[in-house]
């Protein structure tokens, strides 16, 4: 039921701030100047719309309302602390009023299961940032296996999403004098040892992939600086990133990777061998490393690989994969049937472990390597009906943590032990809002070529049907990525404890059925992702849960194209359009941020002509039009955000202000690809949105 703002790519890498120069072929564009991101022009932009908005949705009696019960969620002691396995304890991450920027904490696995663990700081990032005089935001931790004592921290200033990486010791907890220390830049780093790194990064300023991306990987040795670090693998330019990475088992084995990114769904795959060198995996582009478990390595298929389908799992030994690259040959671990989807995979110290969907319901499968190599698959008892996924794994134990939520039922932290495939309750979250007459439907609505797309919708069980009930519409639809059912206390307490409904669709491009699922809507053929949601919109209405006045809808980042592409395709269906961290200009996309990263999900403007042609028409910043009868929608962004940039949001919204079409417009200045650095940003981020959707749909 979360408002989730789903990432495009985790992956961080460097992009330019100024604006890129136009391009003679791009229809005219007089607001590149706002893609200067720091400009004092461009700030002086934002400052003006912020206030703007701020004065109108705050002097509304319901937004500090809605604030103080964001705030109060969001800070709430009584949250279930997400557990790490890490060095022989439980570690935390954890935000409140008291410790806005966080601090990472650790206790014992026996004191956790407790009601009340005994935690003991580690490190404290608002102290942290108090003492150096800088917005630290902790982006977690990388550690140096087996011991897990040494850890380089990644940590982030306002958010974004470059980092300076520090090495820290968790038993002294301080930073290790003397140690690694890599200055800020969006890179990919893995530990080789106690006294190398490898690194991928933006060794000479300004030297990246057209997508902002590192693409050169070195070898860094404690105590020498940086320059003298010793070239491993280098990429192309016209690559999207290579990056490194080392995997282990929990007997002691490991395997160094190096994946050279073609585009965002295709790689060149290469492993270090004995002596050190790369020599290149023989395995289809879309196929990837998920994991090493019991000397076996883990592959991810996204397309057939000779008679393993697409979708699937599939294992080799590992002395096999390093003596042999070139000649892998892999056994099928597990398949998908015809409506399951692989989620994501896990390993702990034996067990191979599987999130799979089966018609967008989770389950959780352990597999047990038998001597003849195959995998006996064991279904993990959890409940049914809800979202199931897997946590932190112990690589020296077979204990793992996973969690169920549904949209009514709150998340609960089990304990599994993948060996005896038992499963322990062992944390509840408190209800944040009165769920008793609310009930869960899933339904499907028939797109426009036939086919079913499901969604779920969360109601009163007394909704009348005759189209009065406020209805608030998410979807992603991009990457794969699928949309499963998720307990938000904001979106409850603020949206349907007040009389709202809530509706997730599972529209073509994201991943509830598989790759094909998701291929269906790549590139030239997203225009059916966009005629699903508008199909699920329809479908609502012909039910008569709703009708347009009362429709409201709301997605980030690609979800956040999904809505500008509606807004702008299907102005009729919606009264209101929350359009989060989103992507816009679509002919621009690869010259803002790290755009260039996802010419292999929309295509290339530059390159292919269909690509160009399709986007000239569909782009959501190219598509308005003045005297447009369009929803007035609340457009935000964050000026911290390198992934997506702020730039798509700021134009889009200058475009409407020039065409004398009326909008919402809210830039937080920190925050990064998300609603915010703290939580007091966050809480203030949901009461805005809130407060503008009960304006357009209640009132």
């Amino acid at each position: 039921m979360a408002t989730t703002l789903v990432l495009l790519s985790s992956t961080s890498m460097s992009y330019a701030a100024t604006p890129a120069p136009a391009d003679p072929r791009d229809p005219a564009d007089s607001l590149i100047w706002l893609e200067d991101l720091d400009s004092a022009r461009s700030m002086e932009w934002v400052k003006s719309h912020n206030a703007t908005t701020e004065q109108r949705l705050q002097a509304d009696p319901r937004y500090q309302r809605f604030y103080n019960e964001a705030l109060a969620i969001m800070g709430a002691k009584d949250r279930i602390p997400a557990p790490r396995f890490l060095n022989g304890q439980i570690y935390n991450f954890w935000q409140d009023e008291q410790h806005l920027r966080g601090i990472w904490r650790r206790t014992t696995l026996a004191d956790y299961r407790s009601a009340e663990p005994k935690w003991e700081t580690v490190l404290d990032i608002d102290a942290l940032g108090k003492a150096e005089g800088k917005s630290w935001v902790f982006k977690g931790a990388s550690c140096l296996e087996p011991e897990q004592r040494r850890c380089l921290i990644s940590l982030s200033n306002g958010g974004e999403d470059a980092v300076e990486l520090r090495e820290f010791d968790l038993v002294s907890r301080t930073f290790v004098e003397g140690g690694f220390r890599i200055p800020r830049a969006k890179q990919g780093v893995a530990w080789e040892d106690a006294d190398h790194l490898l690194l991928a990064t933006e060794w000479t300023p300004g030297d990246v992939t057209a997508s902002g991306y590192a693409y050169v990987v070195k070898r860094v040795t404690r105590g020498r600086p940086l320059s003298e670090a010793v070239e491993l693998y280098r990429g192309q330019k016209s690559d999207v990133a290579t990056a490194p990475s080392v995997l282990h088992d929990g007997q002691g084995r490991s395997l160094t990777l190096i994946v050279q990114a073609l585009d965002f769904f295709h790689s060149r795959t290469l492993v270090l061998g004995k002596d050190g060198k790369p020599r290149e995996l023989k395995i289809p582009q879309k196929v990837s490393v998920a994991g090493l478990v019991a000397g076996q390595v883990v592959f991810s298929l996204d397309e057939a690989w000779g008679d393993l389908p697409s979708g699937a799992v599939a294992t080799a030994p590992l002395d096999d994969v390093i003596a042999h690259p070139d000649a892998i040959r892999a056994r099928l671990a597990w398949k998908p049937g015809a409506r399951q989807a692989l989620e994501g995979v896990s390993t702990s110290r034996d067990r191979l472990l599987l999130s799979i969907l089966d018609n967008v319901n989770g389950s959780l499968l352990s597999l047990e390597p038998t001597e003849d190599g195959t995998w006996k698959a064991t279904k993990l008892p959890l409940p049914d009906k809800l979202a199931l996924g897997f946590g932190s794994a112990d690589t020296r134990s077979n204990l793992v943590f996973a969690a169920a939520e549904g949209f009514t039922t709150p998340s609960s932290l089990y304990l599994v032990d993948a060996a005896s495939a038992s499963a322990e309750p062992i944390k509840s979250l408190p209800a944040r809002f009165d769920a008793s007459n609310l009930v869960v439907d899933q339904f499907e609505a028939k797109s426009t070529d036939g086919t079913m797309v499901p969604y779920f919708l969360v109601h009163r069980k007394d909704m009348p049907l005759n189209g009065s009930t406020p209805v608030l519409l998410n979807a992603y639809g991009g990457f794969q990525v699928s949309s499963t059912p998720s307990y938000s206390g904001t979106t409850g307490k603020l949206w349907l404890e007040r009389g709202g409904a809530y509706a997730v669709a599972n529209i073509r491009g994201g991943g509830e059925f598989g790759p094909d699922w998701h291929q269906a809507a790549l590139k030239t053929k997203r225009q059916i992702a966009y005629d699903d949601f508008a199909s699920v919109a329809r479908d609502m209405i012909a039910r008569k849960v709703t009708t347009p006045k009362k429709l409201g809808i709301v997605g980030g980042s690609n979800g956040g194209l999904l809505m500008g592409v509606q807004m702008t395709q299907f102005p009729e269906l919606y009264n209101a359009v929350v359009i989060q961290v989103p992507l816009l200009d679509m002919i621009r996309i690869s010259k803002i941020a790290a755009g260039a990263s996802w010419q292999g999900e929309y295509g290339d403007v530059y390159a292919d002509p269909e690509a160009r042609a399709f986007w000239l028409k569909n782009s959501p910043y190219h598509a308005l039009k003045k005297g447009g009868k369009y929803p007035e929608p609340y457009i935000f962004t964050t000026t911290r955000d390198d992934r997506t940039g702020p730039q798509h949001a700021r134009k889009f919204a200058a475009r409407m202000e020039d065409l004398g079409l009326p909008f919402y417009y809210y830039e937080n200045t920190e925050g990064g690809h998300g609603s915010g650095a703290d939580i007091k940003q966050s809480a203030k981020t949901s009461a805005l949105w809130m407060t503008y959707l009960a304006r357009k749909l209640e009132d």
